[in-house]
């Protein structure tokens, strides 16, 4: 059965609700010691199609005072947000993205790094077309593994049509057969669930 044909049998399947619910991938891991650092993974990855609401985009720039889609920050401002804590927490629970111009980055490490680091939210460097960048990752999730064998993400929501729920599912897959030591023989199963369902087994996996 193809992964969008799975999709629409979740959808059926499932009680239906008020909201907007999202579809979580879970995966889980096999012959991984996660205690090596080769085994860890903590990257963000640019989905095919944006799993609902757009992720928010913060940037540390002096190239560029305001850009569409992202809020900007200077290398002045930096130094103040560390001095009002209140408001830069606020800030870091509104955005799902950090980014910086390279030059930036040690600034940002020197007064902002102690509130970042923590919930693992440290600005990714920017390079090339800082407009294009910034488009790319609002479609960007975090792909992270932690103490279990396990990562959990969510990769749409009810509202987007079943293939590209399902496309966004492949690249993931895709994505964690070139990046995992031993490929697809790491994975040991794939479920996808609404917010509110219960898991249902990807076939194949």
């Amino acid at each position: 059965m193809k992964t969008n044909e799975q999709i629409k049998k979740l959808r059926e399947s499932s009680k239906k609700r008020k909201f907007n619910q999202r579809f979580d991938l879970i995966i889980t891991l096999k012959d991984l010691d996660l205690k090596k650092a080769e085994s860890q993974i903590d990257e963000l990855f640019v989905l095919p199609k944006i799993p609902g609401k757009p992720s928010s985009v913060t940037l540390f720039a002096d190239s560029v005072k305001k850009l569409e889609k992202a809020r900007v920050v200077s290398g002045e401002e930096i130094q103040k947000l560390a001095e009002n804590k209140k408001d830069f927490k606020k800030m870091i629970k509104e955005t799902s993205i950090f980014l910086s111009e390279p030059k930036l980055m040690p600034v940002v490490g020197k007064h902002l790094g102690k509130f970042l680091a923590p919930v693992g939210k440290m600005p990714k460097p920017l390079v090339g077309d800082i407009q294009k960048t910034v488009e790319d990752f609002e479609r960007g999730i975090k792909i992270k593994t932690s103490k279990q064998p396990m990562i959990q993400m969510c990769i749409g929501s009810e509202e987007m049509k079943d293939e590209d729920v399902a496309e966004n599912i492949d690249a993931i897959l895709n994505f964690l057969k070139t990046r995992l030591s031993k490929g697809k023989n790491n994975i040991s199963k794939v479920y996808l669930k609404l917010s509110m369902g219960k898991p249902m087994k990807i076939e194949g996996w």
